[in-house]
This record gives structure tokens, C-alpha cells and sequence, in this order.
């Protein structure tokens, strides 16, 4: 009891103050520890965030070369394919058009060595047709195409021909189709 006899009440006061203050020093200590784990735990996680947003960077620019690659490959594909439809179609107009004309050039011959053809087996030649029967007769080159128009017209329907086949052959490709 002596020892609060000599403490007065400014005393008590002064040792209440310095325990709260402890306390609050003590709690400010475990606070602290506290968000220094909390601060290296969010550290962490930045870091994590940061390495995965690093691979999804990585990945979406490995998928966008991976995909002008196959969009380059496709390019170059259908390019080879258009090109070898367009040459097979140009080799076959080209003998479509070379037949056609030697089948002209043939008729024509054929009708000019009519007029005087011998015949077969015999010694002295035939007269000629006449002019008039040698040539087609007026009325049906009037419905018809003229001679001269004739091989004209067939060298535009194997051009219209061909390229109708070379349409639908195009038309056939599919651009986004994946290379094979």
C-alpha cells in the first residue's frame, strides 16, 4: 500500500497512458507485420499477373504469325490452283481453235477440189459444179451465217465455251479452305 500512497493521481494517470500506449505501439507492431505480408503476397501476385500476361502476349503474337503463315500458304495455293486451271483452259481453247481452224481450212479445200475432182477410178475428170450449185444457195445464207462468218463464229463459241468452263472451275476453289 505504500507504494500507492506515493503515486497520486497524476501518476496513475501518467502510468494508464504509457500501458495504453504499449498496447497501441504493440497493435501498430502486429499491424505492420501484417501488411508487410500482405504487401510481399500482393507483390506475388503482380508478379504473377504480369508473367501471365507476358504468355498471353507471347501466345496471341505466336497465333497471329501462325496465322499469316497459313494465310500465306492458303494465298499461295489458290494462286497455283487459278493459275493451273487458267493454263489448262488456255491449252485447251488454244486446241479447240487450232482444230476448228484446220477443220475450215480442210473444208475449204475440199470445197475447191470439188470443182474439179476426176473421181474415183476414173480416167477423165468430171465437170465442175456450176457456180451457182458450187456455193450455198442464196436463201440459206440468209438464215444462215455466210461462209466467210462461219469459222469466226465457231472461234467465239469455243472462246465463250472455255471461258465458261474456266468461271465455274475458278468458282470452284475455295480461298478458305486449309491447305492440304
Amino acid at each position: 500500500m505504500s507504494l500507492l500512497r506515493l503515486i497520486n493521481v497524476q501518476g496513475i494517470a501518467g502510468i494508464a497512458v504509457s500501458i495504453a500506449l504499449g498496447v497501441l505501439l504493440l497493435l501498430q507492431k502486429v499491424e505492420t507485420g501484417r501488411w508487410k505480408k500482405e504487401s510481399t503476397r500482393f507483390e506475388q501476385l503482380y508478379g504473377q499477373e504480369q508473367t501471365a500476361l507476358s504468355g498471353t502476349i507471347a501466345s496471341y503474337r505466336a497465333a497471329a504469325e501462325t496465322a499469316r503463315a497459313a494465310d500465306q500458304a492458303n494465298l499461295t495455293r489458290v494462286a497455283a490452283e487459278q493459275h493451273a486451271i487458267s493454263e489448262r483452259t488456255s491449252d485447251d481453247y488454244e486446241a479447240r481453235l487450232a482444230a476448228a481452224r484446220s477443220l475450215a481450212q480442210r473444208l475449204r479445200s475440199q470445197a475447191a477440189s470439188a470443182t474439179t475432182d476426176p473421181g474415183p477410178g476414173r480416167e477423165s475428170p468430171m465437170p465442175g459444179l456450176s457456180a451457182a450449185a458450187g456455193g450455198p444457195p442464196q436463201a440459206a445464207s440468209k438464215d444462215g451465217l455466210p461462209q466467210s462468218d462461219r469459222l469466226i463464229a465457231t472461234e467465239q463459241a469455243i472462246q465463250l465455251d472455255e471461258l465458261i468452263k474456266w468461271v465455274k472451275a475458278q468458282a470452284v476453289i475455295d480461298p478458305n479452305e486449309s491447305p492440304r
